[in-house]
């Protein structure tokens, strides 16, 4: 288990996502092939909430299914997979949403594994806001080859 959070600069050695779409803020704990516990906090100055919706700013269920996947590739990928591996979203199951997310929230998450089998492998996801249940899903990941960690290798061997 991580002995101490991974911050967000972890958090982007980890995961391929950028601005505006990196949806972790926090690492607290994580057991890779195990579990991990993170969280996002859900700010007023997200580009999504100036179309979703005009004044009832609401964060989008699709939001938070991408923010629990993303928590969910750092606990499928093994620490030495990190720069050469990408998780995909493969599926997504039993989705669930109890109550809006909103801005000034923060989205606590956590993944726990199901299972795995060679390149594909299976969580649990939900999160919280305050102690209540906002959403919950099963996700599948297709575990790929970064492209851009064998450009990487292929230009340090050409030179």
């Amino acid at each position: 288990m991580s002995p101490k959070p991974i911050d967000i600069r972890q958090i982007m050695e980890i995961l391929p996502h950028r601005y505006p779409f990196v949806l972790i803020d926090r690492i607290l704990e994580l057991e890779p092939m195990v579990r991990a516990v993170g969280y996002k906090n859900v700010t007023a100055n997200e580009p999504v909430f100036s179309g979703h919706f005009p004044g009832n700013p609401l964060m989008p269920g699709v939001y938070m299914i991408e923010a629990m996947a993303q928590l969910g590739g750092t606990v499928i990928l093994a620490p030495g997979d990190w720069k050469k591996k990408i998780p995909y979203l493969a599926g997504i199951d039993k989705a669930k949403f109890r109550r809006p997310v909103i801005p000034g929230d923060q989205l606590m998450m956590e993944v726990k594994m199901l299972r795995s089998r060679k390149n594909i492998g299976w969580v649990e996801a939900s999160a919280t806001v305050d102690g209540q249940y906002v959403c919950s899903a099963e996700l599948m990941f297709s575990i790929v080859d970064d492209p851009r960690a064998f450009r990487l290798d292929s230009a340090v061997l050409h030179e």
